[in-house]
């Protein structure tokens, strides 16, 4: 049974605090600055930043190559390197990697799909996804996805899934073996050179390659700047987040008609207006309507949530999230990844400035579609000096890890990290990008993406984005249940 708004008011005044939520996930409470990115190790004692020693798998080593730094017993491998790797065809990895997912491939490979988060004109981009003959949705758009496959002997190959899409960000894995890659634009046919409409989510098949031809969008989804999406196998809805600020975007919920089935291919079968395409409308438990969702700033906030239709999903003359007054809908600045697990979906937030009521630099939420209830599970405070190692700020790509807790990759300002967050609230570094694509006066640290484990739990693959590196990192991972 759904909560309604008076359920939701009336347990949280009888409990005092909110309504509780059962299940196996713990809050992740992440206070500013908690643990510092050196610091763990020891068994014994709280760091000096408040973090408890122990937790992680201690300090950070230094790369003699200057590419990844990774604790004692770890080691990474290049998998793609973006013009230095070469397609089957022959031509460069594009670049730019963003959102990853992992599949079981043939004969004990790992399969994974790409995004390739590149904008604009095609011409400006040294290495876009190469214009393979039937996969190409709009020929002056340089983005899309590549599949790569890691061979049980080590062996790589690496082909395109889709091409012609523009600004291919994060996206999701579906229960039936699929990606779905999400554009991060709302530009139309015209801007740009583009011959057609951008702004879609497409579906990409990693094993059946016939299955990519004539790439057509899932325009039932919406055109706006999609972020991530995942989908509810048990009630086949999809959330789907928006990384749009002036106004700030919205997080959007689809229902399936009720005859439709989901499985390999028939999402493009869909209807353009198909299903219901809706807006979330958060309430806090005195049944106070909620603006944004930086207003929430203590750690186990619960606030239900009503959906609101979206009245023109394909965004013809105003932007979806447009459509809306500011008290029709609840707002957050760059909702950005997103994962299912634990019965429900993370929600990450990645940073809030003066565009939203209260500022922080990254937030994750817990969707419940049983309870209809929201509750933050991570709140990162304002990073004082990002130039300087030892605070995580930015938090963007997220999974689920099979350890325990939750798997991030920062996207914030200064040094970039993949960080780890326990079910009991204690973050700790997994690793540091070294690669410095700034001058020496002035470093800059390319953003970390498509974090996501392979199939077994045994590698981690992740992404820097610039230039375009997808890394395999393993190592002695151990369960973190604290």
């Amino acid at each position: 049974m759904s909560l309604t708004r008076r359920d939701f008011a009336r347990k949280s005044a009888i409990t005092g605090a909110g309504v509780a939520l059962a299940g196996s996930v713990g809050a992740l409470a992440t206070a500013p600055n908690a643990l510092a990115a050196t610091e763990t190790g020891s068994a014994e004692g709280e760091s000096e930043h408040g973090g408890h020693h122990g937790v992680g798998y201690g300090p950070l080593i230094a790369d003699p190559d200057g590419i990844l730094a990774l604790p004692a017993g770890f080691e990474y491998k290049i998998i793609t390197y973006s013009g230095r790797t070469t397609l089957e065809s022959g031509e460069f990895t594009p670049s730019n990697h963003d959102g990853t997912a992992t599949f079981e491939g043939p004969r004990g490979a790992t399969l994974l799909v790409n995004n390739h988060e590149l904008a604009g004109a095609r011409a400006k981009w040294p290495h876009p996804v190469p214009l393979t003959e039937g996969l190409v949705y709009d020929p002056a758009a340089a983005g899309g996805c590549t599949v790569v496959e890691v061979r049980r002997g080590g062996e790589v190959a690496e082909w395109v899934g889709i091409a012609g899409t523009a600004t291919n960000c994060a996206g999701g894995s579906t229960p039936w073996g699929t990606w779905l890659t999400c554009e991060e634009t709302e530009d139309k046919a015209g801007k740009n050179g583009f011959t057609k409409d951008h702004g879609y989510v497409f579906e990409v098949d990693p094993e059946d390659r016939r299955a990519n031809r004539d790439p057509k969008p899932i325009k039932a989804l919406g055109r706006y700047a999609h972020e991530a999406v995942v989908v509810d196998p048990r009630s086949g809805h999809l959330y789907l987040t928006e990384d749009a600020s002036g106004p700030n975007g919205l997080l959007y919920r689809w229902t399936p008609p009720e005859d439709f089935r989901h499985g390999r291919g028939k999402l493009r079968t869909l209807a353009d207006d198909a299903g219901v395409l809706q807006a979330f409308r958060c309430f806090d438990s005195g049944g106070k309507f909620v603006d944004d969702l930086s207003r929430a700033t203590r750690i186990g906030t619960v606030f239900g949530v009503d959906w609101v239709d979206v009245p023109d999903r394909d965004a013809r003359t105003v932007s979806v999230r447009k459509q809306f007054t500011d008290g029709q809908v609840t707002r957050a600045r760059k909702l950005e990844g997103m994962w299912w697990g634990d019965g429900g979906v993370y929600v990450v937030s990645s940073f809030a400035r003066t565009e939203s009521p209260v500022q922080h630099d990254g937030a994750v939420w817990f969707y419940d579609p049983k309870r209809r209830t929201l509750t933050l599970k991570v709140l990162l405070g304002v990073n004082p000096d990002p130039a300087e190692d030892g605070a995580f700020d930015g938090p963007d790509n997220i999974t689920v890890s099979p350890y325990g807790g939750l798997v991030i990759a920062e996207d914030g300002e200064g040094v970039q990290h993949l960080f780890g967050a326990t079910e009991s609230g204690r973050t700790y570094p997994i690793a540091r990008n070294e690669l410095n694509i700034g001058t020496e006066e002035e470093p800059e640290y390319s953003e970390f993406t498509g974090v996501t484990f392979s199939p077994d739990g045994r590698t981690l693959y992740a992404n820097i984005q610039t230039p375009g590196i997808m890394l395999a990192i393993t190592g002695p991972w151990k369960r973190h249940k604290r």
